[in-house]
């Protein structure tokens, strides 16, 4: 009532009558276990209430009355409302204050208690609650009114109800007594409102309207709740009391005795009333019958009175019917009323025919798995049978047919509680059957005939037959559902159940009567016998497997000792029949039915039975039936089972094998075993033939072992230690096989991993002794090291030696002739099958530790193989043996755990370690054929390996890898690790010198890969009391090695020592100590130099600069070490300090200056200079630390003026070292904002002293003019303005500029004039060369050419620095303003820029020659010429960043001089070259591409030479001019290929290929100059229609490729996708700007160095320019389409990201339109993105509305007509139409269509005749007029329409006189 539809029509959590019954019961019965006042119930409106209830409503609060009124609503969302807010107020009043509500209350709770809606009935109890608290004993006189439906509505079918009610009564009465007198009190008027319910019908329930379904679930629900509380009221009240507790009578027993008086009378009432309640038994309602039944249960018990004959005669069909009870909810109550009513009335059984009325319905009910209820049903079953009739029935038949149809039921039980039930239930009918025999018999003869028969009839031929699975048609079987049979897992646990049943079943009968029994097996043994002489092996083989499961069964169930029957009647007698057979034909299973039986009875007691039938025996006859004596056992396993066992290698002998083992006797055990291993290894028998059964013998025997010492007693079964078991036969021939050369076959290797054991972690039993097992792996090691010894790798075969070394205390003999490779191979076989016995070698720890170096290092040359080059093998079949060896020993290693290296000594593992890591130094050292790289990856990857096997401590790690890092005759290379003093290496001879310098440089690639793998704090992070030498050390000696293969300083080792010097800060010591080793070696290094340097070019390093330009390897080290600590803030202004108090005190060596030291300090002090000045800046305090460093700075500024000027230097003076020591320190930079903090800390006195010693190099006559022959001299001059100029520019004079610009100018025109020079001669080389025959010769020829040696390239280096410098001061000077260079003028600065960038431009250019003409002859030979540009690398990124900065004027005269020139390329093609570069440098082609997209460049960079310069002469103002023809326009060569000659290919590239990078870029330039041209002129006209006709589609699809639309998707249905979001905004916005600006110039400018995000940038700005620039194009590639995904997702990004501004751009440029006509207007409306164009002429005109969509241009402008006046239809028509054309084919703005469509408008109205095929004056997309007329009929036609007219029809005819064109 109120639940869902299909809920249970009674609820589990509804209790029982009998329950409840107890729970109200007086505490002192014993019966009153559980509490009362859980239940509530329902009520149902009453049509007259009591005076109480009536009373009027005066006093109630007016909020409650309110409320109360809301109670009659029909809607249950309002009652339940109602009741919450009622609730409320009910638990803020108390007592007096709530007698008003309570009469009112009673009235609505009668009703609400019958409502449909179970939520509202719970409210209404909630809200009782709360009411009863608050009156307290107030609610008395209201009591008997309101305790009928209270007590109706606890037995509520919804269980959220009854709970609810359960807390309102027991608010009201929190005692049990006090229930009790309440119900006593109100007995009478409870029966009377009961009785009322059920008298009720569906149709008088209520007075609502109500659908019928709703009405008959209340009528079901209150039915049934009144006879439950009808029942459940008896119960309570006819409960007799305790005597013991009856002594004396009180008010209380008064009461409990009138209130029994009411119930017997009320009792008979109700029976007669409702005559026997037979037609609520008859019920359709599940709910109605059980509680039927259960107060039929409880009339019985209480009142049995009542019922008459005539009762009992109508009732026993209907309760002996009740088997029909297909409802499982009725099943407990029906169980409980049936055996009540058959105990009670027995005799009313006669009245009954038992066969149809009960067995049919009962077996019926029972094949069904009694309908679901076989936890109540079956349990009830032999109750059932205790209280039938035995007169009834035909005991035997009756017996078949019940276990029968029982088992039947087990189809429909899934549960594993189902099925036990069931054969409990079996098992307690059968035996019952069995003691109960005499009860269905009269004489002694038919009680044993029908025990017989119980025994053959149903446990035989039903549970037997079922459990063994007979064959069909034998007997009944076991229904099963044939549809949905229980899984195979559920059916064996049923079986296994059902033989655990017959057992209890057996023993039972064996405890009842023995004899039985015998009628038993005598079956099962014939049965069994006759299987086995049928002949049919799937047969047999089942019937053994159904008695060894039977035989497991009786030994886990654990079957009594003292019950002999499973031996004595059973095993026995049917093993003594069926071993011949099953010797003869050695079935397995009937040999492991042997081996079962021995198990469980054991071998002493079943050994007679096994021998009994044999003919040969002759000593059995007297130990029949009981144990053999020891001598008659061990003859009989001797001569009868060893044999048989032994013989042979079958299918059968393991289970042989099995029985053999399963039959040693604790007592003969010793005995046994030892004749078993001589009959096995007797000569005469077996040899060596049969290792494969010894093998399996020895196996089982390791299997029988552990069973034996599972035992749980301190004294262990003998055979439970491996000791006993152990024999010298096994010992002597497991040694002699390892050290046989002949017997090295897989057999014998698989037997000695049988004897050794350990082939898995629980199966190490070895049947050795520790010597013998010392010897075996002896022989062992002796193969391993014979094959590592013929290794062709040299550096492992040198490490045998190395294991021999290490192994003093064994003797090997490595002269062994047998193949090394097979003799391994049976080695490892015999490790990897025993691996887990060598922890038993603990103890010989030498021994140990070889062989798993031995493992350890075939596994390296397995790994080493996969870098040799077998071409290069003589012997490739041995080889390839020999790699299928280590491939074995790699597998064998890689599945040793780690639980394997727990169980090995420590210090075997650490002395492995040790040989290990100096086998892998010889292997790094030795091994020069092998790829470097590869090698030293390999060999790092694998030591970390070897470590996390060998689980050393942190200390032992460290000392191993102090193993590997020793000094050898090749490491180190730079520092003595013990001296820490430089290692002079220049006296070597040169050969040796490189040989020396490749192993070291490999050593350290392996060091190296080795930190990067483990990490580089086991190597600088060791135990603080060894000291920081070791750790400096290394690090300085990778430092000074630089580069090695595979990595360097800079990329790899010098990053990961900075971030652990980040998170160990307490290591700042080792920095130190690094530096000072550095220094020190750069010094003594320098000191032992005998060359003077050949320039001083790489002796100049800048922060900046490229620090390998440093030849000497500790200067660089320092350098690079120092300059990072301070870039990555770890040294600051104290570390500084520092370095330069070290460098000063090594400068002078007493009075004279180290030379050495002077060299040096330039470079220490151009890093610590900036960290110096801040310190001496900041400190202001009275200490002298500030002033040294002044002081110095001065002392060196005097010396250097002390020295002629630099144009007078001579070499072999130090001067140059003072000047370069002046210059570090005094820093520029190129960034004026940059350069400006160093100058602040510089005094006015040093400032004075720079100004000197700059203008001291004026002093020379002609000093602007002298070439000198030292580069140094130049190089340091160049240097030296640069300084001055940012320290003193200031203070120039107009003499100190002029030095400056006139020196400046000089040097960068030396590298003009070498760079033309060049140029010129390729130019003539290539013009020289015929043919590409010898393009080697060419090719070297060219490289000879470009190698440009000349210093001028270095001394322009630092001029164009200068330059750079003071072009970046005076910029930042007119940026902000400062005072700042007052002293240069700029009339003077301009002309002098110009100049010098002109130049600059000329080198540019010159390059880019070079490679363009080189290109001419071949591909191979332009990336030669690149190449070179690498080695003067800083000089051209400076020419470029100074390219970018130059004026349009600088770089149309330096265009000018280069085409004047008159070589055969010019200067685009020299951009070009340079931008698509083989041999790219970023910032070149950044300059490269900015040159050619801005003017004036841009305008040559498209258009192919020879061509029609593009015209900018409107088509707006001119008619009748003549359209050059199209195919007169051709692009560059260059760029042609890219745009009209895409290739599918380019969709496979990867997505940063140089083929995608040039053609983004070429397609950039081209829609960049597009866009630049002005709108309607000719010249863009032609330039777009030649796109539109032959540029490929392509590009498109590869643009597409980039943007990750896929992100775009997800981000569309997931907004928060940050990720996506940032990785889609990039192409956005880039998109975006190249609509807004009409450029992709600044994306293309941070494009380098290339990456996927960059080009996904890029590929948005050019999309983002061709849907501005060409609309019309994108979007025909876009409708022809296929892919609707790929369209939909280009649509949505184009629609989110790039519509919006596109569309804003053009309204913005339509908005701004100048159409200078009256009669012609324009409105725009941007919210609509819509344009009305509004054309009047006279009295006509015509308004069109164009409106944009909102993925434009990918969907097509619509244009409708909204108003027109005097225009015809069909004008009207064809100006739509026309408009319609204008703006789709429009390849431009929006705003150039509309003004198209206005000028052929204007043409109509001035008389200009349309085209007759387009209907246009003007045509739509070549903006041309019709100019090609009919000789005939005089009609004009566009040209365009002409041509495709001829084209589709076919013929040359005039489209409409049909005349001949």
């Amino acid at each position: 009532m109120g639940r869902p539809k299909g809920d249970a029509a009674r609820s589990k959590a509804r209790p029982s009558s009998s329950s409840l019954a107890a729970s109200l019961l007086p505490s002192g019965s014993a019966a009153a276990g559980l509490g009362f006042g859980g239940y509530v119930g329902s009520s149902r409106f009453e049509s007259s209430i009591s005076n109480e209830d009536s009373a009027p409503l005066l006093d109630l609060d007016s909020e409650m009355a309110q409320h109360l009124q809301r109670l009659s609503r029909k809607d249950p969302t309002t009652k339940i409302k109602a009741l919450a807010s009622l609730s409320e107020l009910v638990k803020q009043k108390k007592g007096k204050e709530l007698l008003p509500l309570i009469p009112q209350w009673t009235f609505e709770y009668k009703k609400l208690i019958l409502d449909y809606n179970r939520d509202v009935r719970r409210a209404t109890h909630e809200v009782m609650a709360n009411v009863v608290a608050g009156v307290g004993r107030d609610l008395a006189p209201h009591l008997k009114s309101i305790m009928g439906p209270w007590w109706f509505s606890q037995f509520d079918l919804a269980s959220e109800v009854s709970q609810a009610a359960k807390s309102s009564l027991q608010a009201a009465f929190p005692a049990q007594e006090k229930r009790l007198d309440a119900l006593n009190l109100c007995s009478a008027e409870i029966f009377a409102y009961l009785e009322e319910n059920l008298k009720l019908t569906p149709q008088n329930l209520s007075d609502k309207a109500l659908a019928s379904d709703e009405l008959e679930e209340m009528y079901q629900q209150m039915i049934s709740s009144s006879l439950v509380a009808l029942a459940t009221l008896l119960d309570i009240l006819l409960h007799e009391p305790d005597k013991a507790g009856s002594a004396s009578l009180n008010a209380e027993s008064k009461l409990a005795t009138k209130a029994r008086r009411v119930a017997t009378s009320s009792a008979e009432k109700f029976f007669s009333v409702h005559k026997c309640f037979l037609n609520f038994l008859k019920s359709e309602s599940p709910s109605i019958r059980s509680a039927t039944y259960s107060l039929l249960s409880s009339f019985i018990k209480n009142v049995p009175e009542v019922f008459s004959e005539g009762d009992v005669r109508c009732l026993a069909p209907a309760l002996l019917g009740v088997f029909q009870e297909n409802n499982p909810i009725c099943h407990s109550s029906m169980w409980e009323a049936v055996l009540l009513f058959f105990r009670k009335f027995p005799q009313s059984w006669g009245n009954l025919n038992v066969h149809k009325s009960v067995l049919n319905h009962l077996w019926q009910f029972l094949r069904n798995g009694c309908f679901g209820s076989p936890l109540v049903s079956y349990p009830a079953l032999i109750l059932f049978l205790e209280v039938m009739p035995t007169q009834s029935v035909e005991a035997d038949k009756f017996f078949v047919n019940f276990f029968t149809n029982l088992l039947a039921g087990r189809s429909m039980c899934d549960s594993r509680a189902d099925q036990l039930s069931l054969l409990r239930a079996t098992t307690e009918c059968f035996l019952w059957g069995l003691r109960n025999s005499s009860r269905y018999c009269d004489n002694p003869n038919s009680i044993q005939d029908l025990q017989v028969a119980l025994i053959d009839k149903v446990l035989v031929k039903i549970l037997w037959a079922n459990f063994f699975e007979l064959p069909k048609g034998s007997n009944p079987r076991i229904q099963r559902k044939p549809a949905e049979t229980l899984s195979m897992s559920s059916s064996v646990s049923f079986l296994s159940e059902l033989g655990r049943c017959i057992i209890e079943i057996l023993s039972g009968v064996n405890l009842l009567q023995q004899k039985l029994l015998s009628f038993f097996f005598k079956y099962v043994q014939e049965s069994f016998l006759n299987t086995l002489q049928q002949g049919n092996l799937e047969t047999i083989t089942g019937s053994m497997e159904k008695m060894i499961d039977f035989l497991l069964l009786l030994e886990r169930d654990s079957v009594s000792e003292a019950e002999g029957w499973p031996l004595d009647q059973f095993i026995r007698p049917l093993l003594s029949k069926a071993f011949p057979w099953i010797k003869s034909s050695e079935l397995i299973d009937g040999v492991k039915l042997l081996s079962v039986s021995v198990l469980i009875f054991g071998p002493r007691k079943i050994v007679p039975s096994f021998t009994g039938g044999i003919e040969t025996s002759t000593l059995l006859s007297d130990d029949e039936g009981s144990n053999m004596s020891s001598e008659k056992f061990i003859k009989v396993f001797r001569e009868v089972f060893i044999p048989w066992c032994m013989d042979g290698h079958d299918s059968s002998t393991a289970a042989k094998q099995d029985l053999l083992l399963s039959l040693l006797d604790d007592e003969c055990f010793t005995q046994q075993w030892s004749d078993v291993i001589s009959y096995v290894f007797d000569q005469q028998h077996q040899g060596f033939n049969n290792l494969a059964s010894i093998e399996m013998l020895l196996e089982k025997a390791r299997g029988e072992i552990t069973k034996r010492s599972s035992g749980l007693g301190l004294n262990k079964r003998i055979g439970s230690r491996p000791v006993d078991w152990h024999h010298n036969l096994i010992e002597s021939t497991a040694i002699s096989l390892v050290h046989s050369s002949s017997m090295t076959t897989t057999s014998t290797a698989q037997f000695l991993c049988s004897v050794l054991g350990g082939s898995t972690e629980d199966s190490s039993i070895s049947f050795v002794s520790r010597s013998s097992l010392v010897l075996i792996y002896r022989g062992i090691l002796e193969r391993l090291l014979s094959f590592i010894k013929q290794s062709p790798l040299c550096s492992v075969n040198d490490t045998c030696s190395s294991l021999i070394a290490e192994a003093v205390d064994i003797e090997f003999d490595l002269s062994s002739s047998v193949d090394a490779t097979t003799v391994a191979k049976f080695a490892a076989a015999v490790i990897d099958g025993s691996i887990f016995s060598l922890k038993d070698l603990n103890q010989d720890a030498t021994l140990l530790s070889t062989i798993l170096s031995s493992i350890f290092i075939i596994d390296l040359e397995n790994r080493l193989s996969s870098l040799v080059d077998n071409t290069l093998y003589e012997f490739k079949e041995k080889r390839k043996d020999r790699d299928l060896v280590c491939g074995f020993v790699h597998a064998v290693c890689s599945k040793i755990n780690n639980q394997f290296w727990k169980s090995i000594n420590y210090d075997v593992r650490k002395s492995t370690a040790r040989i290990l890591a100096q086998s892998l130094r010889s292997v790094v050292q030795l091994e020069d054929d092998l790829q470097p790289c590869q090698l030293t990856l390999l060999c790092a990857s694998w030591m970390p390996e070897v470590f996390e096997y060998l689980s050393l401590d942190q200390t032992d790690e460290e000392n191993v890898c102090g193993v590997l890092l020793l000094e050898s005759d090749v490491w180190p290379m730079w520092i003595s690790h013990s001296s820490l003093a430089s290692i002079n290496t220049r006296d070597l001879p040169a050969h040796l010198y490189e040989l020396r310098a490749s192993k070291s440089q490999r050593f350290v690639s392996f060091i190296e890969s080795l930190i990067m793998k483990m990490g580089i704090h086991r190597f600088l992070g060791g135990h603080k009391d060894n000291g920081l030498s070791s750790q400096a050390w290394l690090s300085a000696e990778i430092l000074c090695t630089w580069e090695w293969p595979g990595g360097s300083v800079q990329t790899s080792f010098l990053p990961a020592l900075v971030s652990y010097c980040k998170s160990e800060p307490a290591r700042a010591d080792l920095l130190n100590f690094i530096f000072e080793i550095l220094l020190n070696g750069a010094l003594v290094h320098g000191e032992d130099e005998e060359d003077e340097r050949e320039s001083s070019e790489h002796m100049w390093v800048e922060l900046n600069n490229h620090i390998e330009d440093v030849q000497e390897p500790f200067l660089r080290a320092l350098v690079s070490l120092t300059s990072t600590l301070f870039k990555e803030n770890i040294w600051r202004e104290e570390e500084a300090m520092a370095a330069f108090k070290m460098v000063t005190d090594k400068l002078f060596i007493g009075e004279e200056t180290s030379k050495n030291c002077l060299r040096t300090i330039p470079f220490i002090m151009s890093i610590i200079i900036s960290p110096l000045r801040t310190t001496t800046k900041s400190d202001v305090s009275g200490e002298d630390t500030g002033l040294p460093l002044e002081v110095f700075l001065r002392g060196w500024l005097e010396r250097s003026l002390s020295f002629p000027p630099l144009v007078l230097w001579q070499s072999g003076e130090d001067m140059e070292d003072w000047y370069q020591l002046v210059i570090s320190c005094y820093p520029v930079s190129e960034m004026a904002e940059e350069d400006k903090a160093p100058q602040m800390h510089v005094s006015n006195e040093e400032r004075t002293l720079l100004l000197d010693l700059f203008r001291k190099q004026r002093q020379v006559p002609r000093a602007s003019s002298v070439v000198t022959q030292l580069p140094a001299v130049q190089i340091l001059l160049a240097r030296l303005i640069a300084v001055a100029v940012s320290y003193c520019g200031n203070d120039f004079n107009e003499e100190d500029w002029d030095f400056v610009f006139s020196n400046l100018k000089r040097l960068i025109q030396s590298a003009v004039v070498v760079m033309e020079e060049t140029s010129e001669n390729v130019n003539e080389f290539i013009s020289g060369v015929s043919s590409k025959e010898k393009e080697i010769d060419t090719l070297e020829g060219l490289g000879h050419i470009v190698s440009i040696s000349d210093p001028s390239l270095a001394n322009a280096k630092n001029a164009l620095s200068a330059f750079s410098l003071l072009n970046a001061l005076v910029k930042h000077k007119s940026v902000e303003g400062e005072d700042n260079l007052n002293s240069l003028a700029d009339e003077i600065w301009e002309p002098v820029k110009d100049r010098i960038l002109e130049g600059v431009l000329r080198l540019f250019f010159c390059t880019g020659l070079a490679e363009a003409i080189a290109a001419s002859y071949s591909p191979e030979a332009a990336s030669l010429v690149a190449s070179y540009r690498v080695d003067h690398l800083q000089f051209w990124e400076l020419v470029a960043h100074l390219v970018v900065d130059s004026s349009p004027r600088a770089r149309d005269r330096a265009v000018r001089a280069v085409e004047f020139w008159g070589l055969s390329k010019g200067a685009i093609s020299s951009l070009y070259a340079i931008m698509f570069s083989s041999a790219p440098i970023p910032s070149l082609q950044r300059a490269a591409y900015t040159v050619l997209s801005t003017e004036p460049i841009s305008r040559l960079a498209i258009v192919a030479d020879g061509n029609a310069s593009p015209s900018d002469e409107s088509l707006i103002d001119q008619d009748s001019i003549n359209v050059p023809s199209e195919e007169r326009l051709r692009l560059r060569d260059e760029i042609s290929c890219m745009v009209e000659e895409l290739n599918y290919e380019l969709l496979d590239t990867d997505l940063t290929a140089p083929e995608r990078v040039q053609t983004f870029l070429a397609w950039s330039l081209l829609l960049s100059h597009v866009n630049s041209l002005p709108s309607l002129t000719q010249g863009r006209d032609r330039l777009v229609q030649y796109i539109e006709r032959t540029a490929n589609p392509l590009i498109l699809d590869s643009l597409f490729q980039h943007i990750p639309l896929e992100l775009y998707m997800a981000q569309s249905l997931k907004k928060k996708d940050a990720i996506g979001l940032s990785d889609l905004s990039g192409v956005a916005s880039a998109a975006v700007l190249a609509i807004t600006t009409g450029s992709s110039l600044s994306t293309v400018e941070s494009l380098w160095p290339i990456d996927t995000g960059k080009m996904a940038a890029l590929a948005g700005a050019i999309y983002g320019l061709m849907i501005r620039v060409l609309p019309a194009y994108v979007r025909g590639w876009f409708s022809e389409m296929r892919d609707r995904s790929a369209s939909s997702s280009i649509e949505a990004f184009t629609r989110s990201w790039c519509s919006p501004s596109l569309i804003m751009n053009e309204l913005s440029q339509i908005k701004k339109a100048d159409f200078n006509d009256d009669s012609f207007s324009v409105s725009i409306s941007k919210s609509a993105n819509e344009v009305v164009a509004t054309y009047t002429k006279d009295e006509t005109g015509m308004d069109l509305v164009i409106r944009l969509p909102v993925s434009y241009p990918l969907r097509p402008v619509d244009v409708n007509c909204t108003k027109s006046i005097g225009i015809s239809d069909a004008k009207q028509r064809k100006w739509l139409m026309s408009m319609l054309m204008f703006v789709r084919n429009q390849n431009g703005a929006l705003a150039e269509a509309i003004r198209i469509w206005k000028r052929n408008s204007d043409k109509e109205f001035e008389g200009v005749e349309d085209c007759p095929i387009c209907y246009s004056v003007i045509h739509t997309v070549n903006h041309s007029l019709p100019r090609r007329a009919c000789v005939t009929c005089k009609y004009k036609f566009h040209k365009a329409c002409l041509d495709k007219w001829f084209l589709t029809s076919h013929k040359k005819v005039c489209p409409l006189c049909q005349s001949p064109c």
